[in-house]
This record gives structure tokens, C-alpha cells and sequence, in this order.
């Protein structure tokens, strides 16, 4: 595992540059995520805009404008915020024994670092607008098309998907909430899908409106677009270890820290659980040294409890498709590796299913599947129920295999994941049925 570019570098090249632990592998593929998905999201638009499906709106701005106070004091902001934490940090990192991920989400910085930086954005924008600047400000109507406005798209789902992400997953885990509210709020860990998903629907939707942009047509554009931007965020979540895995696959043992082996009896299995015991009941290990950590929130009340399927894939592929301890993660979750110092030095005591490497897969599939269909559906709106019927599908199944919050209603424990997932559905079904007849409906 990778938590941060620092160890990527440091294993594929042996350069150790401290300044890279500032650049978190998951953010880096979330980064990804949403480049991906405005590129698609760009395309599709463009399309439908040649097609006729999709107008510009014309809008008056006024030309020739030296730049605003207000402008340079966002721009000024901006720049300190980023200097402030992101110079701070690249300080930081150099100190040994400094936690940057603690660092950032703390209110420590460099205000050298801040004001040079804002000082550089003012004048970027002040140079910007002046170069613009006429005589006398003039009014000019332009033309704005929908793919004009990816940018701000982009910007809405990345705000209100983390706050929607968050607030679900807080929600989804109130015990572990409500002991520690404001650290749970501003930690970097712990994001739900379908709460950012739903909040960045909302946004969008209501931007789009003000904006004059067909809502059915946006959201058919974007559906392949959400699929590949969720492979490629799942790829962050497996490269981390960021604890988004699968039950234990009893099929294996780890013989030893981070090292998996197929079982040679069922024996096995209860032997690893028996060895860590108190991990498995209580999160807690205890290292050579004697010290006793906390190191996982996931507890069974026996080891009969402990959730687990039995699978040994075939000989002639990797065992860690099936099987993997994530040595190194990110939520520096098990037990100590061997000759390994420092923060991210552990290992699970048993091996679970990479469940964000199934996801990455299976999405990566049905973004080629929705890509390929694109041109062939015509009824608008049942392109993106079809979205909603196959990424309810996917989560609902890969849900079988992990471990998750779940919810007593008449008598059934499903979790917050699969009621969304099956909302999601019984919702793309009925869209698919409903856009299906409105189109041919017009057609009549």
C-alpha cells in the first residue's frame, strides 16, 4: 500500500523526498476522478450540443473591467489558504516525526508561506484584468453552451459531494460520531458514496435550472461520466487501504505479517483467529514491546461472529485478488510488519476481499457498457435511470462481502449502502419504464 506519493517514489525509485508526503494517494486519485469525469462529462455534452439536444444561453457581462476589490480579495484568500497549509506543510514534512495528514487538518501553517502566495494570485489577477482593461467598459452579449459550464459543475460536485460524503458516513457510524463530533467532521478518513451522490445531485439540479440547461439531457451526459469517476476514485481507496475492504476470506491465512497462504484446513483459519483474539473481539493488539494499540473500530462479540467467506481462487492468479492484508494501510489497521518503522507500518492479522479493486473493475465495465450505448438511446432520461439500475446492482452486490453499520427494520439488518442501493434500483427501473413510454409517446 501506498498512503501517500512519498512511499510510491521511495519503492519504485528508493528516493526518499519528505516533501511528497503532503500528496495523500486517495486524494490523488479523487483528483483523478473528477478530471476524468469532466473530460467525459465535456465530450457527451458537446455531442448532444451538435445534436441539436442541448442551446446556448446568451448572458451580458460587461467587458474592459479593472479588476474589483472583491476579486482580488478572493484571489487573495485563495492564495493564503493554500500557501498557508500547503507551504506549511512541505515545511513540516522535513521535521522528523511531524503526522502531515494531522498537520493539514490542523490549524497549524506558514504564514510566510500564505501571504507570499496570496501576494502571487493578486497580482496574477490584477495583471490578468488590466491587460482586459479598456478605455471605456463596454456590455457584450456571449453565448454560453452547456459544456461552457463543466468547470462550475465540476466545482458544486466536489463541494457538496465531500460534505454530502461526510455527513452520511457520520450518520452511518453515530457511536463512533458522537464521542469525538468535531474530529469526526474534519477527518480526512471516512467518506459514504451515495451521500456525496445525492448532495451533488441536488446542487447540480438546482444550477442547471437557474442555468436553463436541460436537466434530463445533463444528467444523461453525466452518467457515464459518474461510472469511470468511480472505478477511478475506488483505485485511491485500494492503493491507500483506506479500510473500504471486504470480510475475511477464510479461504487464506496470513502465516505471516502481510504474507498470505491458501488454508490446508479449516483449522487454519480458527488457529489465526485464536492468535488474535483480542483484535478480532476488541480492535486491540499487543505489540513485542508489550504495548497494547487500538487499531480498528470493527469488533465481533465471538469468533463464531467474526464475518468471513470461504473462497481460494484459481492457482493460476494472484492471490491477492482474492486475499489481501493490506500491509501499510493508510488507517495504519493489524498488526507490526517486520523491519518497519514509523507510521503505516501494519498489516491485517487475516486477509480480506479487496473489494475497491472489484468495484474499480466492475465500474470500468459498465462506464464501457453505458459509453458504448450512448449514441443508441434516445429517450431522454433512460440513460441515467439505466446508471441508477446498474450502480444499484453493483454496490448491492459487493455489499455481500463487506463489513458495514447495518439497521434492524421488521426484522431484516441491511446497511445504509444496500436500502440506497436498492432505492437506487427500484428507482432506474421505474425511470427506464417511465422515459421509455414518454419518448414513444411523442413519437405517436
Amino acid at each position: 500500500m501506498y498512503p501517500n506519493l512519498y512511499y510510491a517514489i521511495d519503492d519504485w525509485f528508493g528516493w526518499k523526498i519528505s516533501a511528497l508526503k503532503i500528496f495523500y494517494s486517495f486524494g490523488i486519485f479523487v483528483a483523478l476522478a473528477f478530471i476524468g469525469a469532466a473530460y467525459f462529462l465535456t465530450l457527451e455534452l458537446k455531442r448532444k450540443e451538435k445534436s441539436g439536444l442541448l442551446q446556448p444561453r446568451e448572458e451580458t457581462i460587461i467587458a474592459g473591467k479593472p479588476a474589483t476589490f472583491l476579486e482580488l480579495l478572493i484571489n487573495g484568500l485563495v492564495g493564503f489558504l493554500f500557501g498557508y497549509k500547503l507551504i506549511g506543510a512541505f515545511v513540516a514534512s522535513r521535521t522528523a516525526g511531524v503526522d502531515i495528514q494531522e498537520f493539514i487538518f490542523s490549524y497549524r501553517g506558514s504564514w510566510i508561506g500564505g501571504f507570499i502566495l496570496a501576494a502571487i494570485l493578486v497580482y496574477f489577477k490584477y495583471r490578468d484584468k488590466e491587460r482586459q482593461k479598456l478605455a471605456q467598459p463596454e456590455k457584450r452579449i456571449i453565448r454560453v453552451w452547456p459544456h461552457d459550464r463543466v468547470g462550475d459543475l465540476i466545482i458544486f460536485a466536489l463541494i457538496f459531494g465531500i460534505i454530502g460524503a461526510k455527513l452520511f458516513d457520520n450518520l452511518e457510524n453515530w457511536n463512533r460520531f458522537i464521542q469525538n463530533p468535531v474530529a469526526n467532521l474534519l477527518s480526512p478518513s471516512g467518506l459514504t458514496f451515495y451521500g456525496g451522490l445525492i448532495f451533488a445531485a441536488v446542487a447540480i439540479s438546482i444550477y442547471a435550472g437557474k442555468k436553463g440547461i436541460n436537466l434530463l439531457h445533463l444528467t444523461d451526459a453525466a452518467a457515464p461520466a459518474l461510472m469511470i469517476a468511480y472505478a477511478i476514485g475506488r483505485i485511491g481507496c485500494q492503493v491507500a487501504g483506506d479500510g473500504d475492504w471486504g470480510v475475511y476470506n477464510s479461504g487464506y491465512v496470513s502465516d505471516a505479517p502481510g504474507h498470505v497462504v491458501p488454508v490446508r484446513s479449516p483449522e487454519d483459519y480458527q488457529f489465526a483467529l485464536r492468535k488474535y483474539s483480542t483484535y478480532f473481539l476488541n480492535g486491540t493488539v499487543e505489540d513485542s514491546s508489550g504495548v497494547i494499540s487500538e487499531v480498528s473500530d470493527r469488533h465481533a462479540q465471538t469468533l463464531d461472529k467474526v464475518p468471513h467467506r470461504s473462497f481460494i481462487g484459481p492457482k493460476f492468479l494472484p492471490t491477492w485478488l482474492f486475499a489481501y492484508t493490506y500491509p501499510h494501510n493508510v488507517n495504519e489497521d493489524g498488526i507490526l510488519l517486520p523491519d518497519c518503522y514509523g507510521k503505516y507500518c501494519r498489516a491485517l492479522p487475516q486477509p480480506v476481499f479487496p473489494t475497491p479493486l472489484y468495484e474499480t473493475l466492475t465500474c470500468t465495465l459498465l462506464f464501457l457498457f453505458l459509453w458504448s450505448l450512448r449514441r443508441k438511446i434516445r429517450a431522454p432520461g433512460f440513460m441515467f435511470s439505466l446508471y441508477l439500475l446498474l450502480n444499484g446492482i453493483e454496490r448491492f452486490l459487493v455489499e455481500t462481502i463487506r463489513v458495514n453499520t447495518t439497521y434492524s427494520i421488521f426484522g431484516i439488518h441491511p446497511t445504509q449502502a444496500e436500502l440506497i442501493s436498492a432505492a437506487l434500483v427500484i428507482t432506474g427501473i421505474l425511470g427506464m419504464l417511465y422515459f421509455k413510454r414518454k419518448y414513444q409517446a411523442s413519437l405517436e
